[in-house]
């Protein structure tokens, strides 16, 4: 099962599954307005859709009572919306994975549970690259600490219930499908004014950012090679770049030339926004020790996700 299976990385991970013979169950929403991704696999008898909410309980335990292993993919990634409307990350993060959880508890047969954890749970390490076993963490928006939560949540349910808990703590995944995140807000920002693009933060802010293939190879050989009760694996590229570079490349992507890039200033530092973390890149030795390198390094995923978004938009 997939829980968030319609979104961004769901739909690539259903994708992959499908095509290696595995049957899978997405279960989704739709509030993204996402069910384009996974169209294609209506009439695929591998393929089960079932529109529900986690939040609100009900059919989870019918969902999960013939699955081994369970995706859990299901979030409100909007880090932004956090310091104007923290409940939704409660509700939408910790609320969600408790009510997963309880009906795997209830269901008794899952096997294996993975998440998509998140790089911020770290909050502003001293140590870059950061490792898995850095501490203390302290996130610091209510994003990465409903996200550092639900680890905790499922830390204690696989220990105490029996199932294997993967938890994979991810870096920026961009690429086509996307529709959040700083590719596809400055995509729609030049169309609306391809002349000036404003940049949110002093553009210092430097990240990791992982293309979507080379995010869901790694998420399936950490679940093959997990051993321990739980695993944290780090997904991320091995350099990054900075938030100007990348108005540069989507200008470019878009065929502008002479963009007016109009920096915000940011807050507390240069920060997008309060809880942005200014400088992440993580340590991904653990995957590579299993036998995963990233294909494309940060700059070159950002551009060909720039490019996979521009066309996808000039197709719609």
């Amino acid at each position: 099962m997939i829980t968030g299976g319609a979104g961004f990385i769901g739909s690539h991970l259903l994708d992959l599954l499908i095509s290696r013979g595995a049957n899978v169950c997405v279960f989704d929403n739709l509030s993204n307005r996402s069910s384009e991704n996974i169209k294609h696999w209506t009439e695929n008898n591998a393929f089960k859709f079932m529109c529900c909410d986690l939040v609100s309980e009900n059919n989870i335990v019918k969902a999960v009572e013939d699955c081994d292993v369970v995706f859990h993919l299901a979030a409100n990634p909007e880090v932004r919306v956090g310091s104007t409307s923290p409940e939704i990350h409660y509700q939408q993060n910790v609320v969600a994975t408790f009510n997963l959880l309880e009906a795997i508890r209830k269901a008794g047969n899952v096997k294996d549970f993975v998440f998509t954890s998140s790089s911020t749970v770290y909050g502003e390490p001293s140590k870059i690259p950061t490792p898995e076993d850095y501490a203390p963490l302290e996130p610091i928006s209510t994003y990465s600490a409903t996200k550092l939560a639900c680890e905790a949540l499922i830390t204690a349910y696989a220990y105490t219930y029996g199932f294997k808990g993967v938890i994979l703590r991810l870096a920026n995944i961009v690429g086509p499908r996307s529709k959040h995140g700083v590719i596809y807000d400055f995509i729609q920002r030049l169309n609306k004014n391809p002349k000036e693009l404003e940049i949110l933060g002093d553009g210092t802010q430097t990240k990791s950012y992982l293309y979507i293939t080379d995010c869901i190879e790694a998420m399936l050989l950490g679940l093959e090679k997990a051993q321990k009760r739980v695993e944290v694996f780090n997904l991320g590229s091995e350099d990054q770049i900075n938030v100007k570079t990348i108005a540069q490349i989507v200008a470019e992507e878009m065929g502008l030339k002479n963009v007016k890039f109009k920096l915000t200033g940011g807050v507390d530092g240069g920060r997008g926004w309060k809880g942005d973390v200014k400088n992440m890149l993580l340590d991904v030795s653990r995957l590579k020790s299993l036998g995963w390198k990233p294909r494309l390094n940060s700059e070159e995923a950002v551009r060909q996700a720039a490019h996979d978004l521009v066309k996808e938009q000039k197709s719609n």
